[in-house]
């Protein structure tokens, strides 16, 4: 007698990788409400050190996807987007500084910052004066957007204080 338990584990693995397969497809709608419940700041300071221009293009865009999603959401963003390490390299107008491969995209980047610069919710971006040194950049060469702060770790612990959550993407 067939009493159709036999294809249980099957029809169960089905539907969990349908559930799967429709989370990462975006076919569920996104739903932030349970974390934001309450909510009506989000204060971000970012670490941002990556020193791949391709890759940092990258995250300044989901930076900006999750300020827009928090602006749809009834939270108003408040970013500081602090760069040091590597990411020197990347801010600044200074081409020799930066590999002739990586110059189309490092100009993306800079177009990206003045961007951001002008949207709700950005409060400014931080280049570390420390990190100018250590990259030997010239802080007087920061992309225009940059205010140069004297120690990047200073600036992002005195933000943590004041309530910003520390993100390093």
């Amino acid at each position: 007698m067939n009493t159709g338990f036999g294809r249980l584990p099957q029809m169960l693995g089905a539907l969990v990788l349908g559930v799967f397969v429709a989370c990462s497809t975006g076919v569920l709608a996104a739903d932030d409400s349970a974390a934001l419940a309450g909510l009506k700041e989000g204060k971000i300071a970012f670490d941002i050190h990556e020193g791949n221009p391709k890759l940092l293009l990258g995250k300044l865009n989901v930076i900006d996807e999750t300020r827009q999603s928090l602006i749809q959401q009834g939270v108003k963003p408040h970013f500081i987007l602090a760069f040091r390490g590597p990411a020197t390299k990347l801010v600044q107008t200074d081409q020799e500084k930066i590999k002739p491969e990586d110059r189309e995209m490092a100009a993306k980047v800079a177009i990206r910052i003045k961007e951001m610069s002008k949207a709700p919710g950005v409060e400014g971006f931080e280049q570390c004066a420390v990190a100018s040194r250590t990259q030997e950049t010239r802080t007087e060469l920061v992309l225009p957007e940059i205010r140069v702060v004297g120690n990047g770790f200073i600036s992002l612990m005195a933000y943590q204080a004041r309530g910003y959550a520390y993100i390093a993407p």
